[in-house]
């Protein structure tokens, strides 16, 4: 929202990160927010596949309506038009063992190789603006269970990039647009 002025993004981008935080239902932690961006983490055993999907789910459709009580409440600024157009959700889902979750003052940094490969997985090629990217890593966890690809609102799509130092990393996603029709 660098275009937008500052007092607008200061309210809208606060609004919405309190929101996706506060529509956790399956006991994520907060790592840290940065910018317009919130890391979550969770340790000890995996939520069934179905429950990380539909918390996914809730944090988009959290998110919009909280967009768009901010675009009524901004009826007269002309720039509240715009605000829909510049924002999106985009939720990347990893899992990884190379991860050390560090004390610092009251908030827990999560360091090592995993957090790195999580943070690169948002540059990655998917051809749309929001969605629910699912590591291999995560999906691989899963894999005596029965993963549903078709949701109803969206389905699964396998997927790879390709990423200096790091190497080929396969991942899936699922569009979230759907969920606005």
């Amino acid at each position: 929202m660098s275009s937008t002025n500052i007092e607008l993004s200061a309210e809208v981008i606060p609004a919405l990160l309190n929101k996706v935080i506060y529509a956790n239902q399956i006991g994520l932690k907060v790592s840290e927010i940065e910018g317009d961006a919130v890391l979550f983490y969770k340790s000890g055993d995996l939520p069934p596949f179905k429950e990380l999907v539909d918390q996914c789910r809730r944090f988009y459709e959290e998110f919009y309506a909280q967009l768009d009580l901010l675009h009524k409440k901004h009826k007269g600024n002309e720039e509240r038009d715009h605000i829909p157009e510049m924002l999106g959700l985009k939720i990347v889902l990893h899992y990884g063992k190379q991860i050390s979750a560090v004390p610092i003052g009251k908030n827990i940094k999560l360091m090592g190789e995993d957090v790195i490969v999580a943070h690169r997985l948002l540059k990655n090629s998917i051809p749309i603006d929001e969605y629910i990217l699912l590591s291999e890593d995560l999906l691989s966890e899963y894999k005596d269970h029965v993963i549903e690809r078709n949701f109803g609102w969206g389905e699964l799509h396998d997927h790879e990039t390709e990423y200096k130092h790091i190497g080929e990393i396969n991942y899936s996603y699922i569009n979230l647009k759907p969920l606005l029709s």
